[in-house]
């Protein structure tokens, strides 16, 4: 009698990628008295080659990190399709990376400036994935981490042509009901889905708009009126039509007698079914929503002023109503949305009464520390640089000395990295990295340093695959990508594809 086990192993050698084909093997052997069959797949190997899978682009700094501790002195980059080695460089000492305990080394190929495939290979270490290089490589994906919003719209059918296979039937265009009483019917159709349970959110909804608003203020070319959405071309850049997309649902999320905004539209769990057929219920009025909303319409009112001035103004009475609400029942102090707020309504009004909130927390003791560690009072802060009211110029100068102060501790950081980048600490989740670079595109958009656009550069690269994982967290078609990989994918999260977009905008041509 005999037994045949066979194993079929998929992989590589260490460092291949799309030039190096997979390896399969098999392993007979015949031994005892049973028949048996045992099919393995071994682990995807991940290179000692680290690329952008997705690319760079023609006059960029282009960098390949390289792991191990005893490394080739060169390195070299190929064609994809024809193998030819078109580039040599040198591969740099190798330093110990303390946060992943290996030891890392950088090679630059800056120089190689034809648009093509390639792939980077060296002795001892293998080979890296594939990468493109053209003049502008990051476009496709910015337009695409753009459109993400277009297929998130909820009470619409998406069509084919549009969303191509994310097209569906209009959805929850039913009207809903208030969870404080059922009995009560609100129109609630529009905004953006915001999770898999097709729930909508308002204070979510309100900072995710408000960062794509401050993007588009900070690289306003950067975004075209032409990204494929219904409302392309029709003279406004349709990031703006997207937002307006959500404001639009927003507006119907106040409260009409008090003027605070319900927190959230929610999939009905009760009901079962589909989240996209689900009955939807209304959540309570928000405190947290409600100061976020006036915040983020009241930026939404001055940024649409010149393409709908009178949409524009009810954006701003509801803003002010809310922002009246939230003080009805906080004072401004209790929460630093408040600040942001005050600083969003005074650019847009030049009215006293939000200064007066400003010059509060102007004179807190602990504000400088808020600036460098709270997202609002940041926020709150950069949009003081640039109000065109009265402001006290003493402020605006301890204001931009902070700005620098912190931009710089980033840009240390990130000089101090194996692989360019600010933080590694937490692989799954890239917040802290991507409000970093809001932070450098900012101080970038003021005051033009051509090391922080690097630096942000670099991050991007990092994100799509000159990792530690050689993941790309961003796209889907490359060779090793977060769908492969079993992760998170960066741009399906609302809030980080905003992030995202903030910092790819400064890359655009």
């Amino acid at each position: 009698m005999t037994s045949l086990l066979t194993m079929t192993i998929l992989g590589s050698v260490a460092g291949c990628g799309a030039s190096s084909a997979e390896m399969t093997t098999e392993v007979s052997e015949v031994s005892g008295s049973a028949t048996s069959l045992v099919d393995y797949e071994a682990p995807q190997q991940i290179p000692g080659v680290m690329v952008d899978q997705v690319g760079y682009s023609l006059g960029s700094e282009k960098a390949v990190v390289f792991r191990g501790e005893d490394l080739p002195k060169t390195f070299g980059v190929y064609e994809l399709e024809s193998g030819k080695k078109v580039f040599s460089g040198e591969i740099l000492k190798s330093v110990y990376n303390e946060e992943l305990d290996e030891y890392d080394s950088l090679g630059y190929f800056t120089d190689l400036k034809e648009e093509g495939n390639y792939f980077v290979s060296t002795d001892v270490v293998g080979e890296s994935y594939s990468f493109t290089i053209e003049e502008n490589v990051f476009k496709d994906v910015f337009d695409k981490a753009c459109k993400k919003y277009y297929i998130n719209r909820c009470g619409i059918a998406l069509s084919e042509n549009y969303a191509g296979d994310n097209t569906h039937s209009a959805c929850h265009t039913q009207p809903a009901h208030l969870q404080e009483d059922p009995s009560t019917e609100i129109d609630v159709t529009g905004g953006w889905h915001m999770d898999e349970s097709a729930g909508r959110d308002t204070a979510l909804g309100s900072n995710i708009a408000e960062n794509l608003l401050l993007a588009f203020e900070m690289n306003p070319t950067a975004f075209t009126d032409e990204v494929g959405i219904p409302e392309s071309g029709n003279g406004i850049p349709d990031i703006l039509d997207e937002v307006k997309y959500e404001v639009d649902w927003l507006l119907k999320m106040q409260d009409s007698r008090t003027g605070g905004e319900y927190a959230a539209a929610l999939t009905d769990p009760v009901r079962g079914g589909e989240a996209i057929n689900t009955p939807v219920i209304v959540t309570p009025v928000s405190m947290e929503a409600t100061i976020s909303f006036a915040s983020m319409m009241a930026r939404f009112s001055y940024t649409y002023q010149q393409y709908d001035a009178e949409f524009a103004t009810t954006c701003l009475k509801a803003a002010d109503r809310a922002y009246s609400c939230y003080l009805n029942n906080q004072k401004a102090l209790d929460n630093t949305a408040a600040f942001k707020a005050a600083a969003q309504l005074y650019r847009a009004t030049g009215a006293e009464a939000y200064n007066e909130v400003l010059n509060a927390y102007f004179q807190s003791d602990d504000f400088l520390e808020l600036f460098a560690t709270d997202d609002n009072v940041f926020i709150g802060g950069v949009t003081y640089l640039s109000i065109n009211h009265a402001v006290d110029v003493e402020e605006c100068r301890i204001l931009m000395k902070a700005l620098m102060k912190k931009s710089e501790k980033i840009a240390s950081r990130a000089s101090k990295s194996t692989y360019l980048v600010t933080d590694l600490g937490n692989k799954d989740n890239f917040d802290k990295m991507l409000r970093d670079m809001m932070c450098l595109t900012i101080t970038d958009h003021i005051i033009y340093n051509y090391e922080y656009t690097t630096i942000i550069e670099d991050h991007a690269h990092f994100l799509m695959g000159r990792n530690p994982d050689a993941i790309n967290y961003v796209t889907t078609d490359t060779e090793r990508t977060y769908q492969e990989a079993g992760k998170a994918g960066i741009a399906v999260d609302p809030r980080s594809d905003s992030m995202l977009i903030f910092m790819l905008s400064v890359l655009e041509k």
